[in-house]
């Protein structure tokens, strides 16, 4: 039965990185962590494990995405309000982030998005509860 996720991307900074990702309020998962890569925990079910470009590439023989001109993938965080969402947001552009696009809001879903300072795109979304 699988019960997590470690979502594993690629970065150009290790330390950079790991100033960006506790910016925003994640901790570390220290032991899992190395002066070549840093696991951040999202959650009790998502950490997120970003090696160097050196060493990330040893795990696979593709190249590794050039996320300025591709989308490697849309990471999807599910948040508990439009509140968390904004404060990600704020807290990312805040600490060298971008965004791509202007928050929208759907009704029954709020969603906002930012890239990381390697490019890889997070988007945050809150639904409310249907009847």
């Amino acid at each position: 039965m699988i019960r997590a996720i470690v979502v594993h991307l690629s970065t150009k900074d290790v330390a950079r990185t790991r100033a960006f990702y506790t910016a925003l309020g994640f901790t570390l998962n220290e032991g899992m962590s190395g002066e070549k890569h840093v696991c951040i925990v999202m959650s009790e079910t998502i950490q997120l494990m970003l090696s160097e470009e050196s060493v990330f590439t040893t795990f696979s023989p593709r190249a590794v995405c050039d996320t300025s001109k591709y989308l490697e993938v849309l990471n999807c965080l599910q948040c508990s309000s439009r509140a968390e969402i904004d404060d990600l947001v704020r807290k990312a552009v805040a600490a060298g982030g971008t965004t791509v696009e202007e928050a929208e809001d759907h009704g029954f879903m709020y969603q906002h998005s930012f890239l990381d300072l390697d490019g890889h795109a997070w988007n945050l979304f809150h639904t409310t509860e249907t009847p």
